[in-house]
């Protein structure tokens, strides 16, 4: 049984995963330790964690794996430079220093990073270097638990590739076609992302989420859709892309466009990133989604037609794109679909320890459990009852134990009829940019002013910004247009036709902010503007607590759903530990907190009126 550490660093999302014989221990990314969000740094706080989650020690790894090949992400970044020279001068002198500096001699960045965590012999340490889409591919294929499958991964760059087509079968990943920089859909995303005011590899999901706002029916969409195609990106039938680069500038700039000629292109200039959000700015958002998911769809069809497989998996950044991912499931193409929880640079950490146990050292893959090999991602750290009551000591704090977890339940199920926002705190912390429950807040759906108090009063975030619903996986249908699993949130399926309200003939000629709280369906606060929602299924064999507090909350109210986002606030990693979570449901209009079998109601805490003392500044993302 082969002791494998896998690491992702330097670039952003920092994560470190260990696996022993080809079965996950633990995974963690380094911003939960660290609270500042997407970090680069060398993960040293997840390397110990994992290795305390494993009982090892650096000296009995049998190999430590980094997620790219670093001297092949130089050469791209020099023949880049070359290609488009003397364009970029300014750049290359920033960048070529940093590359000197840090990624060339990325081993030893390695060996000092890992002799921070604790004394090891270095002449016994084995590094490897998997290619970056190849840690990718591994991550949602060796996990999926499927024999055979399609495998399309989709992100920024990597080295030299962008997306790739392959097929994975028994310990075997191949690759068939790859599209290589500086042609991407992931930074032709984030190119939009950009322009429309946020923030480059953490918006993105943001951008998604204005989609919904855009008005599918407005000329102006349209002609944002073919302004794109004409001007932008040619889409090719097999799903490659061709990026104009004359209107970006990404490869050699400091900026991802050139502002001025998008100007001119769309008709208005980019939006400030704390800018009022206009009609025109949604429908740009809707255009690039559609465009985005037709390239999606086109990758897929290419995948079955170059595998002949009946079932697919996603990784890269682009793969957390959920509407595209529903799109697909909706296509029909594939009999099974698999996402990876932590698709994007984190879950990289994951994917190269796998590509190790399974293609280098050739070990015979773990068999799935319930749904995959993820164990429900729930592979971060825990916290015990002694460790959660020392915390409570140390800040003071007033709470009440409740030993049975059946009365735990009904307890919180009953503070969330009552209109009150929860912050759940249990078990291992998840792994990936979603909330599933173990470090989660949690609201009632049918409460028409949920969205608005969440976003507004406890994540400090914009109000556009959607909500996720965790339904019972055997309620799924009665809800949801959904057959399939998405234990991970990375479904976008529509609201059943029945639950959703009649809109009025002018609803598209209304502000955004009059669609927003008009009233679309009986699970409000879950219900986006096109009667989607991001859902996710929970499973009493991944998480048989949260499954039994959503189920309280359907014996009191009669529906088995709930509102969950992450627990955080804008601009903060999702909390980790204990005293985290108490600090932001103290700096917060959080109404309740369960921390374990521990609860803590915001009126009995002490100085509870005074938020700005437990407030931390996190920068905007």
């Amino acid at each position: 049984m082969k002791k494998i550490l896998g690491i992702s660093a330097f670039y952003h999302d920092s994560a470190a995963a260990v696996v022993v014989g080809g079965e996950i221990i633990a995974a963690a990314q380094e911003e939960r330790f660290t609270r500042e969000k997407h970090t680069p740094s060398f993960p040293r706080n997840s390397v110990q964690y994992c290795l305390d989650e494993a009982g090892l020690h650096i000296n009995e790894l049998d190999a430590v794996v980094f997620y790219d090949k670093p001297l092949l992400k130089f050469e791209r970044l020099l023949e880049t430079y070359y290609a488009f020279s003397p364009r970029g001068l300014v750049s290359f002198l920033k960048a070529i220093p940093v590359w000197l500096r840090e990624k060339m001699f990325l081993k030893r960045l390695l060996y000092q990073g890992l002799r921070e965590v604790e004394p090891y012999d270095r002449n016994k340490l084995k590094l490897l270097f998997p290619e970056h889409h190849l840690s990718h591919a591994a991550s949602a294929f060796y996990a999926s638990g499927f024999d055979t499958a399609a495998i399309v991964t989709v992100d920024g760059v990597g080295e030299w590739c962008t997306t790739a087509i392959g097929r994975g079968q028994g310990r075997k990943i191949e690759f068939f076609r790859e599209l290589e920089f500086p042609h991407s859909v992931g930074l032709l995303y984030s190119a939009f992302t950009y322009y429309l005011g946020f923030t480059v590899n953490s918006g993105e999901y943001k951008l998604m989420g204005l989609a919904p706002y855009g008005n599918p029916n407005a000329d102006e969409t349209r002609k944002f859709v073919d302004l794109i195609k004409a001007h932008v990106v040619a889409i090719k039938e097999d799903g490659s892309v061709w990026l104009n680069q004359s209107m970006f500038n990404y490869a050699t700039g400091l900026r991802m466009v050139h502002e001025r000629k998008w100007q001119k292109l769309f008709g208005f200039p980019r939006r400030t990133p704390e800018g009022e959000l206009q009609q025109r700015h949604c429908n740009l958002a809707l255009a690039i989604q559609q465009v985005t998911e037709e390239i999606v769809l086109k990758l897929a069809h290419e995948a079955k037609r170059l595998t002949g497989a009946d079932k697919v998996c996603l990784a890269g950044g682009v793969a957390l794109n959920c509407v595209a991912n529903g799109k697909l499931l909706r296509e029909n193409l594939f009999h099974d679909i698999y996402i990876q929880p932590a698709a994007g640079d984190a879950g990289g950490a994951l994917g190269a320890a796998l590509a190790a146990s399974h293609i280098y050292f050739g070990e015979e893959r773990v068999q799935p459990g319930f749904y995959d090999t993820m164990k429900g991602s729930y592979l971060g750290p825990s916290y015990s009852d002694k460790e959660i009551e020392l915390m409570s000591r140390k800040v003071k704090a007033v709470y009440t134990r409740i030993q049975d977890s059946g009365e735990l339940t009904r307890l919180t199920a009953n503070k969330l009829a009552q209109g009150n926002v929860v912050g759940w705190f249990q078990g291992r912390m998840e792994f990936g940019p979603r909330a599933l429950g173990n470090r989660s807040i949690l609201g009632d759906p049918r409460n028409p002013e949920m969205q608005r108090k969440l976003n507004l009063k406890i994540k400090y975030r914009e109000g556009f910004r959607p909500f996720a619903p965790s339904v019972l996986a055997e309620d799924t249908e009665a809800y949801f247009t959904l057959s399939s699993p998405s234990p991970y949130m990375l479904l976008v399926a529509p609201v059943q036709e029945r639950r959703r309200f009649p809109l009025p003939a002018d609803y598209h000629k209304q502000s955004l902010w009059d669609r927003l709280y008009y009233m679309r369906s009986d699970i409000q606060s879950v219900t986006h503007l096109d009667f989607s929602a991001r859902v996710q299924t929970v499973h009493r064999e991944t998480n048989p607590l949260y499954w039994q507090l959503i189920n309280s909350f359907k014996e009191l109210t009669g529906y088995g759903v709930v509102v969950n986002t992450s627990f955080n606030v804008r601009g903060e990693p999702i909390v980790c530990t204990p005293e985290d979570a108490y600090r932001c449901f103290m700096s917060t209009e959080m109404d309740v907190l369960v921390i374990g079998q521990y609860v803590y109601l915001k009126e009995d805490q002490p100085d509870w009126h005074n938020r700005e003392r437990w407030r931390h500044n996190f920068k905007p993302d």
